[in-house]
């Protein structure tokens, strides 16, 4: 009798789940710290905000490189995820647009400071970056035309040009406490509407 293998062959994929879980609240925690501290935040703060050892985050990240280019990614997937979620879950498409854009304003937010983490490794960053634009633009395009269909908003718009849009007006928002960058990004938002 084999008892043993089967008990193990079902807690093997709890055990996946729950590292897989634990793991997503440390990238929530670390991308939390990196927002309000930075991404040179220290490791064993971002471990006290996860609830974990600092073993445990350089068991998974080696380097603060790694924890980073996993905090992007990790973000990239939530903004794209987002998209279809609030299309689905909003009164209009106009609405889902506007509360995608907050989302990925967040994220940019988060962002701050990547690049001159991994200066040193161009490739690395120019993979991210490909990352980004491969997940993200069919999101924004999908939200975009969805609106354009709905009437909401003109048709004419790009996806990449609306992201670039934001991405601008955010730069430089956390240098400069008389610059809000959500304010402005709304009223980006409210100008892509139609006339009636």
């Amino acid at each position: 009798m084999n008892h043993g293998g089967e008990g193990a062959g079902r807690a093997a994929p709890a055990q996946r789940k729950d590292a897989r879980r634990n793991k997503e609240a440390l990238l929530d925690a670390a991308a939390a710290a990196f927002v309000a501290s930075g991404v040179e935040t220290p490791v064993r703060d971002i471990a006290a905000r996860a609830g974990v050892g600092v073993g445990t985050i350089y068991r998974h990240f080696p380097t603060r490189a790694d924890l980073i280019i996993a905090v992007y990614r990790h973000q990239v997937d939530a903004c794209a995820e987002a998209g279809p979620a609030l299309l689905a879950s909003s009164a209009t498409p106009y609405a889902a647009l506007g509360q995608w854009v907050s989302v990925f304003v967040d994220f940019l937010v988060t962002k701050h400071g990547l690049a001159a983490v991994l200066q040193s490794e161009n490739a690395g960053f120019d993979t991210l970056h490909a990352y980004f634009l491969d997940r993200l633009v069919p999101v924004c395009t999908q939200l975009l035309e969805a609106a354009a269909a709905s009437g909401e908003i003109r048709s004419d718009l790009q996806a990449y040009a609306l992201m670039r849009g934001v991405g601008n007006l955010c730069v430089g928002a956390d240098n400069d406490p008389r610059y809000d960058a959500r304010r402005l990004v709304e009223l980006l938002v409210a100008g892509l509407r139609r006339p009636h």
